[in-house]
């Protein structure tokens, strides 16, 4: 029997946002490329790039060879687990797309294995390609290199001799075998150049990034949310946005104060802008993650209750905590929208922005342009300051991330 690998990625620069898809298939004995895939699929989030990632590969690899063994990597574990059966799929998005992916080839043709981003190049490569089609308003077209290899491919396996039914196996391996020896493999391209700006882009409105002081539920590392007691700030937490704001006054930079509706916010927020003789103005969209039932409760204790919930959590920002909670792919819609807000109504200006742990992550993930698990790879005190510039060419420069020298 013919073996294939499928390497299939997805991508969405926004999540959800402009999305695309990219898959390859690989002779797994020469490690040549037999096929690609690429598309631009519009607005959408990383998970449902990924499942149309591995449904074009998947379908690519039967139209090759509708008997092959084919063996699928991706470094999505959310798709992995979900279609080896590990996991369950109660997104309603993923559903269908899951269905779809396992009608097109028998189960016991296809294996899954997750593999780190990192050897998963080629797929994430023309991603990319067709993200960046769409940006422009195209549709991505392979390269000259590529439609040569898909029109051997054909050419070959039209040539390949036919026989019986029971031929068609080995008709498809030789025609892989001249397609092989014809080839050569298809060369990465190069990741786009990264440079400065114009130098003239003007003054970079600041958001400084700070942590609301401690309540009584932080040093227990409670989830606490927008969905549960609102808590107040305890009297370390009171303590910290005292010298928190001591600290602000003395730089004097900050001209607008912003603050999430919940009371710790509020509570520390005010500390500041008293000292700094400022308004407060509250901004609903800088409220935390609402946890569900899992308000109040340690990790330890969501994960003996909650296990497989707690798993899908970790492995996929479009999954919800339990009970109606908040995926974080739905807190960085809101976030950014209220970023977006809070840019054009403070332009050049340095603002403080009194907010929680998931907003502040989610801010700076964007300005770094990283993926959803770099939320989970950041560390941020209570009270601590962070701080991104964000300039007139759409560019932004993390400027700071988890100081607590003032509270030192």
């Amino acid at each position: 029997m013919p073996k294939f690998v499928v390497e299939a990625d997805g991508g969405s620069r926004g999540n959800p946002g402009p999305a695309g898809y990219g898959a390859a298939v690989i002779d797994a004995v020469t490690g040549e490329t037999l096929a690609e895939a690429a598309e631009y699929i519009g607005i959408a989030t990383n998970n449902v790039a990924e499942y149309k990632g591995l449904i074009a590969g998947l379908k690519a690899a039967r139209t090759l060879d509708p008997a092959a063994d084919v063996h699928v990597r991706m470094d999505s574990k959310l798709v992995v687990e979900q279609m080896s059966g590990r996991w369950k799929i109660k997104h309603p998005d993923m559903k269908p797309l899951a269905a779809e992916a396992a009608r097109i080839l028998p189960a016991g043709q296809v294996r899954y294995e997750w593999i780190p981003r990192e050897k998963n190049k080629h797929a994430d490569r023309l991603a990319n390609e067709a993200m960046d089609a769409g940006k422009k308003g195209k549709q991505w077209e392979p390269s000259r290199s590529t439609a040569e290899l898909g029109a051997r491919a054909r050419s070959a396996a039209a040539a390949a001799p036919q026989g019986p039914p029971g031929d068609a196996a080995a008709g498809a391996a030789k025609a892989r075998a001249a397609l092989a020896a014809a080839s050569p493999a298809v060369p990465e391209q190069a990741a786009p150049p990264v440079g400065w700006g114009s130098a003239d882009l003007g003054t970079p409105a600041t958001f400084v990034l700070l942590r609301h002081g401690e309540t009584v539920l932080t040093p227990e590392k409670r989830f606490s949310g927008s969905g549960g007691s609102d808590p107040a700030l305890s009297a370390v937490g009171r303590r910290q946005a005292d010298a928190v704001a001591t600290a602000l006054a003395a730089r004097g930079t900050i001209e607008a104060v912003v603050s999430s509706p919940l009371l710790r916010c509020r509570e520390t927020a005010d500390a500041v802008a008293t000292r700094l003789g400022l308004e407060v103005s509250v901004e609903d969209g800088l409220r935390e993650t609402d946890f569900g039932a899992w308000e109040g409760m340690t990790f330890a204790e969501v994960r003996e209750r909650y296990a497989d919930d707690l798993s899908a959590w970790l492995a996929s920002p479009d999954v919800a905590p339990t009970g109606g909670g908040e995926s974080f792919a739905s807190v960085t819609t809101r976030v950014a929208a209220t970023r977006t807000t809070l840019l054009a109504r403070h332009p050049g200006r340095t603002v403080l922005v009194v907010t929680h742990v998931t907003p502040v992550k989610t801010l700076v993930r964007l300005a770094l342009g990283a993926p959803p698990e770099s939320l989970f790879r950041m560390e941020l005190s209570a009270a601590s300051l962070s701080a991104v510039a964000y300039y007139a060419d759409g560019n932004a420069s993390l400027r700071l991330l988890n100081d607590t020298s003032h509270l030192r």
